[in-house]
């Protein structure tokens, strides 16, 4: 399950052994005693619901390729969590949006090449014109009830509470 092994140091790039640390065995450096610790991925999402319909992405790659989802993608390192949010939503929907609040924090177990902590916003649409891009093959709203096969547990649960919370 996700979060594969390295075999390397990311310090100084030296063979990594197993090695408890704090009770729990773990990759460290076999040169410099890095421990390399291995992590939840940092990922954000957006729910924009527009006239009681909810903004989703088809997705155009793998994992779970040709399923539905919020826009979302992985955080940058030179960015904020926040600023990916907003910086996926364009990407995969052309949609400038303002972030209007927080549905959730989740960790997602089911990518296989990730454990992912995802945090869900809420959004408003400021301009541009819905087109899907990037690793999106389509961008289209839906009512809850005409939902498309949404691809991550975590992001049909993110969906149900947002409409929860306009409720």
């Amino acid at each position: 399950m996700g979060n594969i092994r390295k075999n390397y140091c990311y310090k100084c790039g030296s063979k990594l052994q197993r090695v408890n640390v704090d009770g729990v065995e773990r990759d460290v450096c076999s040169e410099c005693g890095e421990v390399n610790y291995a992590n939840p991925i940092p990922a954000s999402a957006v729910g924009i619901v527009d006239e009681d319909r909810i903004l989703l992405v088809k997705r155009a790659i793998e994992p779970k390729k040709g399923l539905w989802c919020l826009p979302s993608g992985f955080v940058e390192i030179d960015e904020t969590v926040q600023e990916c949010a907003i910086r996926e939503v364009k990407e995969e929907t052309n949609l400038d949006i303002v972030l209007t609040g927080i549905v959730d924090v989740y960790t997602v177990f089911e990518d296989p090449r990730y454990v992912c902590l995802l945090v869900v916003y809420t959004g408003n649409v400021t301009g541009g014109d819905l087109a899907a891009g990037d690793d999106a093959e389509e961008a289209a709203y839906f009512a809850l009830n005409e939902l498309p096969e949404i691809a991550f547990k975590k992001h049909y649960e993110a969906i149900k509470q947002v409409f929860r919370n306009r409720n």
